[in-house]
């Protein structure tokens, strides 16, 4: 029990970790908390940068798509490697996504939680994140809108645990999924709000 205490603690606190807003403050100068969207994620960072310096704000973008993502994957092949059971894994995927949209090293106030999903479910479920992955990608090519493109990828992910694995393997049921889901469309409502306004800016 002790160690599962200290691997959920362990989650929660990595991943709140604001990549984003670090790389961002160190090579760009810039909070991005304070431009663009104000989000610390990977598409406010090449949003605000991309005029100072576009290669710079693309290769921080990357990093912190990248980082984001390991965070949340990290602690669960941590867990694996040390035999914890799927139940434990998933409430560390939730754990791993609360963090980072609920930062406690940023006043519980954080990213929208879409690298950290895609970490944790990369883990968990490979075949499902590789179809939400190619979703995504092609949502955003034919869109330019990170939100909607986001969300649309998440949605086939969910639909697609459901056809591919009916009962979740150790679990049985799809709730941890639904729960990290919830989280991401709740941290997109300002996005959604401005999609029906016509006012959410488009990735070129």
């Amino acid at each position: 029990m002790s160690l599962n205490i200290a691997l959920y603690l362990s989650a929660y606190l990595i991943s709140g970790v604001p990549f984003g807003l670090i790389l961002a403050k160190i090579f760009g100068g810039v909070d991005i908390r304070e431009a663009g969207s104000g989000n610390i994620g990977a598409t406010n960072v090449l949003r605000v940068l991309k005029d100072k310096d576009s290669k710079l704000a693309k290769r921080l973008s990357i990093a912190t798509v990248l980082l984001d993502a390991l965070k949340g994957a990290i602690i669960i092949l941590i867990a694996k490697a040390l035999g914890a059971n799927e139940g434990v894994q998933w409430t560390l995927a939730v754990l791993s996504v609360v963090g980072h949209c609920f930062s406690p090293f940023l006043k519980f106030e954080g990213g929208k939680g879409v690298a950290t999903g895609l970490g944790v479910f990369m883990v968990m479920l490979p075949i499902e994140t590789l179809i939400a992955v190619v979703t995504w990608f092609t949502a955003g090519k034919l869109l330019k809108v990170s939100s909607i493109s986001s969300l649309i990828g998440l949605s086939a992910l969910l639909a697609s645990s459901y056809i591919i694995e009916p009962e979740i393997s150790g679990i049985g049921v799809h709730t941890p999924i639904w729960i990290i889901s919830f989280i991401i469309f709740y941290k997109h409502i300002p996005n959604i709000v401005r999609i029906i306004k016509k006012e959410e800016g488009r990735v070129v």
